[in-house]
């Protein structure tokens, strides 16, 4: 993924491509029409790679499958993402949340940064429940969401906690998959239906 500009490595790749192409030239001088035309090719193959490259992630987002909403507000499909999990995105009190599926926790668990997102302050909160987790005992502080919305469907008053441990993302448990009469994994997908 290339994210950090280098100015180093683009004068080493220009000075590493016009040696090859002044040795290209002198090599062939003698058909030298034929060459351009070879050379001119290679050298937009060249630039489409890196061009290829610099947008990967836009790219990659276009052509992967997205979380799907029934019209009629009755079934969520969330395609297996590449790292093999399953991702919800949602309104949390109209506030962006993305979720990871985990079956494994049995509660709507938010990360600090999404507490916060969502309008809760977690200096505030109470820390009295705790959860044992993959990284050990964390301390969490019970909340209530006033809504949690995907596509169109809309749960209020949900019980969550707020976690006070260090989380990559916030978790969907059991709780709310409960919520579901269908929870299904079927072709590369998680289906969900009420």
């Amino acid at each position: 993924m290339m994210t950090d500009f280098d100015p180093a490595n683009l004068v080493y790749l220009v000075v590493l491509g016009c040696a090859v192409m002044l040795w290209f030239l002198a090599a062939n001088r003698h058909s030298m029409g034929r060459n351009l035309q070879q050379a001119a090719v290679w050298g937009l193959i060249f630039i489409g790679v890196i061009a290829a490259i610099g947008l990967w992630d836009d790219i990659s987002r276009t052509v992967a499958p997205a979380q799907s909403v029934s019209r009629d507000g009755t079934r969520i499909e969330l395609p297996r993402a590449p790292d093999g999990h399953y991702y919800l995105d949602a309104a949390v009190n109209d506030a962006p949340v993305r979720f990871v599926i985990d079956t494994g926790a049995s509660d709507i668990v938010l990360s600090h940064r999404d507490a916060v997102n969502v309008g809760l302050q977690p200096e505030g909160l109470a820390f009295t429940g705790q959860a044992n987790t993959a990284n050990g005992l964390v301390r969490t502080a019970p909340v209530r969401l006033d809504s949690l919305t995907v596509g169109g469907i809309t749960d209020r008053g949900l019980r969550a906690v707020v976690n006070e441990g260090d989380m990559a993302a916030s978790l969907l448990g059991m709780r709310y998959l409960q919520r579901f009469t269908t929870v299904q994994i079927t072709g590369g997908k998680l289906v969900l239906e009420r």
